[in-house]
């Protein structure tokens, strides 16, 4: 029992991301049993937190748009809101169920740069509460692939929203 004890610590310090059902069949325990070792020892799995990277000025700017719609809360009724995500060759990655062993909360993040590595790349807005596209780029998303769908494609996607709400438009990248 200790020797078990001892082989699920050592193989949580080698490898803390491992998943407690791998660490148990490798050991050939009981996935309880893991768990109730790693309790045992005040370790617990803490979720991993993916964000995407922020450029120096991002937070200074994403501060100011919050004051100004604080300000002006009707104007959420006419701002376009826009992303894109990246879908690569590799598959969705389910972080959901990635999780490192621990003492301490690590608050761990992984910051991402998914549009920097091949992939599919999607468009969407959302104005006020209505779904705009979504609009799939032939390429991977350059600023040249960008304008071209913000000069040519956007206004054919805008096409069922009044005239009065696009000449109020703000569009908030």
């Amino acid at each position: 029992m200790i020797n078990t004890r001892e082989n699920i610590l050592e193989m949580v310090q080698r490898s803390p991301r491992l998943p407690t059902r791998r660490i148990a069949s490798r050991i050939g325990v009981s996935h309880m049993q893991v768990w109730r070792t790693l309790q045992e020892g005040d370790l617990y799995p803490h979720l991993n937190h993916r964000v995407q990277h922020l450029e120096a000025g991002d937070p200074a700017q994403r501060t100011d748009l919050c004051h100004w719609l604080t300000a002006h809360p009707q104007l959420l009724r006419v701002i376009l809101f826009t992303d894109e995500a990246s879908f690569t060759r590799y598959g969705i990655n389910n972080s959901r169920n990635l999780r490192k062993c621990s003492h301490d909360n690590p608050h761990e993040t992984s910051v991402t740069k998914l549009q920097r590595r091949f992939s599919v790349n999607v468009w969407c807005g959302l104005l006020d509460n209505k779904l705009i596209g979504p609009f799939v780029f032939d390429n991977n998303l350059t600023g040249n692939t960008y304008e071209v769908l913000l000069r040519n494609e956007l206004p054919g996607l805008l096409k069922d929203i009044p005239l009065m709400i696009r000449s109020q438009m703000y569009f908030q990248h």
